[in-house]
């Protein structure tokens, strides 16, 4: 089938038409297309694409996370926590305050907090209980409200013990064309959520998710945290959202580390909390799957990322906006 498609297509070098309910008819060049994987298992086309593609996908990758699903046609789904695991207590009482959430708003909620900052600004700053008094600690916290889990992994022996309690394994921006991470984490079978690089364009994106495919996963997310814009500031281009989820798989928005301000304190990363609702707001009108949040009972006082998280106080005004506007888009069937 794949190579009566392949010699219809040299034949009319511009147009490929695949009698499929998922793709109707796909804009292709020479250069541009590669290969065509067809996995039964999701039912679904998946594009191998190249950085220069034109390809778009019709479909998206549902991805079930516990009881949650992200994709499209599906409620916003919330990443929120600490930025870094200060303490049990604090792991615990931001985690009893999401999960009251949860219940209250009927949201979908992922508890995230790091157990090692492993690129802090300075080598003096906290980074963390380190892996497992870490891994312990959010195994505790999924115990005690039932709320999935999701950590970053820097290094490539962390990923079969992380993946051991939590649901979603993050990569890192920093760290998201770091091809032995990317299958160390794969081969897990959790979710991998890859965050987009400063210094990537969107449609890079397809080759990372390519190399978690290699390992059989196709359990994958992508996040949008901004683009560096010259020294010490990011900038949000919302067109990624689209762009990203045009390689089919669901995008989550980072609106904590799109307002941070790198290294602007001189040994330690500045930023502008104030300016996390409007990007979440514009995310969620530009129609991301998810939204990622750090948030903590008093930010001014947090060991790591203060000046970028939100107080647990504001949670509840912000979700309440971004869910309206997310209903809208689903019942206009946008999302």
């Amino acid at each position: 089938m794949v190579l009566i498609l392949y010699l219809f297509w040299l034949f009319f070098q511009r147009f490929v038409f695949i009698d499929s309910s998922q793709i109707e008819l796909v804009y292709l060049s020479e250069r541009n297309l590669q290969v065509l994987l067809i996995s039964i298992e999701v039912d679904l086309i998946l594009p191998i694409i190249s950085p220069t593609s034109n390809f778009l996908v019709s479909g998206m990758n549902l991805v079930s996370i516990g009881e949650s699903q992200i994709g499209r046609g599906q409620d916003l789904l919330w990443i929120l926590g600490p930025c870094v695991i200060e303490s049990e207590d604090l792991a615990f009482q931001v985690a009893d305050y999401l999960l009251e959430l949860k219940h209250q708003l009927n949201i979908q909620i992922i508890f995230k907090a790091s157990f090692d900052k492993a690129n802090r600004s300075s080598g003096s700053s906290y980074r963390g209980p380190g892996l497992a008094d870490g891994l312990s600690i959010l195994d505790r916290v999924r115990h005690r409200t039932g709320l999935a889990i999701t950590t970053d992994v820097h290094e490539t022996q962390q990923a079969s013990a992380v993946g051991d309690v939590v649901d979603i394994i993050q990569i890192p921006a920093f760290l998201a064309r770091q091809t032995d991470l990317l299958l160390a984490a794969g081969q897990t079978g959790k979710v991998v959520n890859v965050k987009k690089g400063q210094f990537m364009a969107p449609r890079e994106m397809a080759n990372v998710a390519s190399k978690v495919l290699e390992t059989g996963n196709n359990r994958i997310l992508f996040t949008e945290r901004g683009t560096t814009f010259g020294y010490g500031n990011l900038i949000n281009d919302m067109r990624a959202i689209p762009q990203m989820q045009d390689i089919g798989y669901p995008v989550v928005f980072d609106a904590t580390h799109s307002v941070q301000s790198p290294a602007s304190q001189g040994n330690r990363t500045g930023g502008d909390r104030t300016m996390v609702p409007f990007l979440a707001r514009a995310a969620t009108a530009a129609g991301c799957n998810g939204i990622f949040l750090e948030t903590h009972p008093d930010p001014d006082a947090a060991l790591s990322d203060g000046p970028n998280m939100i107080p647990l106080s504001q949670l509840t005004e912000l979700i309440q906006t971004c869910t309206e506007i997310h209903a809208t888009l689903l019942a206009r069937g946008i999302v």
